[in-house]
This record gives C-alpha cells, structure tokens and sequence, in this order.
C-alpha cells in the first residue's frame, strides 16, 4: 500500500481532495502538524465530499513521530527542488510519497537530510513556480500504481 504524507499542509480544500484521492485508490494519507486548519473544517468537508469517511487518514504530532512509525519505509520527497523527474523513479510498494506545504514546499534542511531515501520533481514549463498540491499527488500517485500494474486497484 502506498502513502502520502501531507507535511504542514495548509489549504483545506486540498487536503480534502486528496483524502477522496486516498479513498478511491487505497492509499494512505500521513498528515504531519501543525496543521493550517482542523479536520472539522468546512472546506476540507466539502472538497472531501463523503469519501473522508472511506479513508485511511492519521494525524501525526511531528516529522519524527511518523517517521518512527513507518519502520524501515522508505521516504520519497517530492518537491519542485529535486531533480529526479517523476517518471523515472521506480516506486515501491509502501513508499511514503512526501508533500510540503502550499506556500513554502518541504524545509530544504528537510529534503536534503537523510530523512529521505530519494526525491523527484514534476517538470513544468520554464518561469512556472509549481502545480496545486492536490494535483502534485494525483500526478505522482498514479505513476506509482501505473508501475505496480494497479494491482492494488483489483
């Protein structure tokens, strides 16, 4: 089962879309605090739809506290800075797909730590400063389950 782990996120409505992406593909969702808003929050509620109910979502005090819990998974950062294109990293079954903030993506003294085993980037047009978080994830999960054959979709 992949991840996605959501650290620091701020706008409610992306949050929201991709517990309904985690929903409907089986993924985990890893939400990493502080965050910029509550579970309750009408946005997310919306954006989320019923599908909230349907996935698979924890709440993490801290970076360090989810790490600890993953064991030996491995921790893909994913972030405008790195220079791995998406599409040429071979994902693996329980990779913890990584997502900084909106505003700020991953702390580099975070990406370029050990905390990672690898990073990868989306390639957008030249002057372009990054893609709305929820559409980030859709675009790297999918590549992963594309990989995997979707077999967890079966």
């Amino acid at each position: 089962m992949l991840n996605v782990v959501l650290y620091e996120p701020e706008i409610p409505p992306n949050t929201g879309n991709i517990m309904r992406l985690c929903a409907n593909t089986g993924a985990r969702l890893h939400l990493v605090e502080p965050l910029g808003f509550t579970l309750e929050e009408k946005l997310l509620r919306r954006a989320a739809l019923d599908y909230r109910d349907f996935a698979s979502v924890e709440v993490h005090p801290s970076f360090e506290a989810l790490k600890a819990s993953a064991g030996q998974a491995r921790f893909i950062a994913v972030s405008t800075k790195a220079e791995t294109r998406y599409d040429q990293f071979q994902y693996e079954d329980n990779d913890y797909l990584t997502f900084g903030p909106e505003t700020r993506g991953l702390p580099e003294t975070l990406m370029f730590s050990d905390a990672f085993s690898d990073a990868i980037t989306i390639p957008m047009r030249t002057g372009s400063r990054s893609i709305n978080l929820s559409n980030a994830a859709a675009i790297v999960l999918f590549e992963a389950f594309r990989q995997q054959n979707f077999n967890s979709f079966y």
